[in-house]
C-alpha cells in the first residue's frame, strides 16, 4: 500500500472521530465550537462549512501507524490520535496569539477574527477536549491500565511542548542563544509531541515496554527531524508551496536553526558578529535586511549544516523503526505492513518542501 492510499485509509477516520468531538453539546455554544471548527479547516469566518487546508494531521497518522505495527487495531486507536491532534492544535491557537501571527495557512488565525480572550478561550477548550478523548478509549476496549498509561505519556508531552514554548518564546529576547540549547528547545517543543503520537499507538496495543519505548524513539527523532527540515523551510521554502513568505523566519529574526547556527559560528566571528547586529535592530527587518542576513547564511554554510542534522536525526528514527522490525520478527516471524508505511513517511517529511 502506498502511502497515498494509508493516507486515504486513515485520515477519514481521523476528520470523523476529530468532528464528534469538537460537536456543539447546545445549540446555544455553535459559536464556540464553531471556532474550533474553523480552526480545524471544516468553517469559514461565517461558521458556514467550508474544506479549507486543514494541515497535515501527522501527529495522528503516526499514532494509528504506530498501533498497527504493534499489533494492534486503527480504529481502537482513534481516541488517542484524536487527543493528539486536538493537542496540536490547542498549541496552535495559543501560538498564533503569543506570536502575534495573523494567518495560518493561508487563512486569518482565531484571534485575528474573534479577539485575543476568545482565542485564548479556544484553545482551553482544544485542550480539555483532548483529555476528554482518551476517555473514550474504553468504550473501544482498551484496558483500563492501557488507557490510564495513554493519559500520562499525553499529560507528560502536554508539559514538555508548554515548557519548549517557553524556551522559544524566552529566545527572542535573547542574543545568547546556543545550538544545545535550540535543541533543548526542539526536542521539548515538538519532539515530545510526535514522540507521544508513536508512543500512545504502540500503548494501545501493546504491553511491552520495550517495545513501546523504540516506539517513543522513533517519533522522537522523527519530530527533530521534522523541525529541523522545517527551520529550512522557513528561510528557504519556496512560498508558493509553504504558505507563507519567503525567509519569514529571518524578517522575524527568529531563533531557528540555521540563524543559531551562524550566530554561534566560530569560523567567521565576522558573519555571527554581523547577524548579531542585524537581529538587534527594532522590529522585523526589512528586504535590504533580510537579504543581508541570508547572504550570511549562506556565507557559513548554515543551509547544509542544518540538512545534515535532519539527515542525522532521520537515520535514527530510521534505526529505531529497524529495531522494531526486529523485536516483531522474532516474536512473529513477520513484520506488519504499517511499519513500512511509517518509515516512507518518515521519508516523505524529511524531503518534503512544504
Amino acid at each position: 500500500m502506498s502511502l497515498n492510499e494509508t493516507f486515504d485509509r486513515l485520515l477519514p477516520l481521523i476528520e470523523a472521530d476529530l468532528r464528534d468531538m469538537v460537536r456543539a453539546p447546545h445549540h446555544s455554544l455553535g459559536a464556540y465550537y464553531g471556532m474550533m471548527s474553523y480552526h480545524l479547516g471544516w468553517l469559514d469566518e461565517r461558521l458556514q462549512p467550508i474544506q479549507a487546508n486543514s494541515g497535515k494531521r501527522l501527529r495522528p497518522i503516526v499514532c494509528l501507524l504506530s498501533s498497527e505495527a504493534a499489533g494492534g487495531d486503527a480504529e481502537q486507536a482513534l481516541p488517542a490520535a484524536s487527543a493528539l491532534e486536538l493537542v496540536h492544535n490547542f498549541s496552535l491557537v495559543h501560538d498564533d496569539i503569543q506570536d502575534a501571527s495573523r494567518f495560518r495557512r493561508g487563512r486569518r488565525t482565531v484571534w485575528d477574527i474573534w479577539g485575543t480572550p476568545q482565542g485564548i478561550n479556544v484553545g482551553d477548550g482544544l485542550f480539555v477536549l483532548a483529555r476528554l478523548a482518551l476517555h473514550r478509549l474504553l468504550d473501544r476496549g482498551v484496558s483500563a491500565r492501557r488507557q490510564q498509561a495513554a493519559a500520562l505519556a499525553l499529560d507528560r508531552a502536554c508539559l514538555s511542548l508548554c515548557e519548549g514554548q517557553f524556551f522559544d518564546l524566552s529566545f527572542e529576547d535573547r542574543s545568547d542563544v546556543g545550538l544545545e540549547q535550540y535543541t533543548s528547545m526542539i526536542h521539548h517543543k515538538t519532539a515530545a509531541l510526535l514522540a507521544a503520537s508513536a508512543q500512545l499507538g504502540a500503548t494501545v496495543a501493546t504491553d511491552d515496554e520495550e517495545q513501546i519505548e523504540r516506539f517513543y524513539r522513533f517519533g522522537e527523532n522523527l519530530g527533530l527531524a521534522f523541525q529541523v527540515q522545517d527551520d529550512i523551510l522557513g528561510v528557504w521554502g519556496h512560498e508558493g508551496l509553504t504558505g507563507k513568505s519567503a525567509a519569514t523566519d529571518i524578517q522575524t529574526k527568529k531563533k531557528a536553526l540555521p540563524a543559531v547556527y551562524t550566530l554561534n559560528q566560530s569560523e567567521d566571528p565576522s558573519a555571527a558578529q554581523e547577524l548579531a547586529a542585524l537581529y538587534a535592530r527594532q522590529g522585523p527587518l526589512d528586504a535590504h535586511a533580510t537579504q543581508r542576513a541570508l547572504a550570511l547564511l549562506e556565507r557559513v554554510g548554515s543551509r547544509e549544516y542544518a540538512a545534515a542534522m535532519a539527515a542525522r536525526y532521520y537515520q535514527q528514527a530510521l534505526e529505531n523503526l529497524a529495531q522494531i522490525g526486529a523485536h516483531l520478527k522474532a516474536q512473529m516471524g513477520t513484520q506488519p505492513a504499517a511499519l513500512a508505511q511509517l518509515g516512507e513517511l518518515a521519508a516523505s517529511l524529511v524531503g518534503r518542501e512544504a
